[in-house]
């Protein structure tokens, strides 16, 4: 199987590094894809120590997805996301869909608390130009 996770469903797990390491046991290939640049998605596996197989790179969410089906040939591509627009895109890629949810419960894997997906903002310095 390749599993590709859309950004913002890795995003959703509390410890993507474990996610990625537990699903190695039960896939050839594992991933992210994101319309967020390349930045974006490298600075967050780096942090969270996720080693992926492929990533998006510049392209878009769909176009990623129908070159890594092309590139790893596996009985089955499941992409692991969290809405709408990620429903249509694997099913206008031919892969199956599964919500984040539902992935983390079928696996044992541990969601993060709403207030953890914030970001804290920077404190505001009075002595500061």
């Amino acid at each position: 199987m390749t599993l590709a996770f859309e950004l913002e469903a890795l995003k959703a797990l509390a410890d993507p590094n474990s996610v990625f390491n537990g699903a190695r046991q039960w896939t050839e290939y594992v991933g992210v894809v994101s319309e967020k640049p390349t930045y974006v998605v490298t600075n967050f596996t780096r942090k969270h120590r996720v080693r992926q197989d492929f990533f998006s790179g510049p392209r878009g969410v769909e176009e990623s997805l129908e070159n890594i089906k092309g590139q790893f040939d596996t009985d089955r591509h499941v992409f692991v996301g969290i809405d709408d627009d990620d429903v249509a895109v694997a099913e206008a890629t031919d892969w199956e869909f599964l919500h984040v949810e539902d992935a983390a419960e079928a696996a044992g894997w541990t969601l993060t608390s709403p207030d953890e997906g914030e970001v804290a903002e920077e404190p505001s310095r009075d002595d500061w130009p």
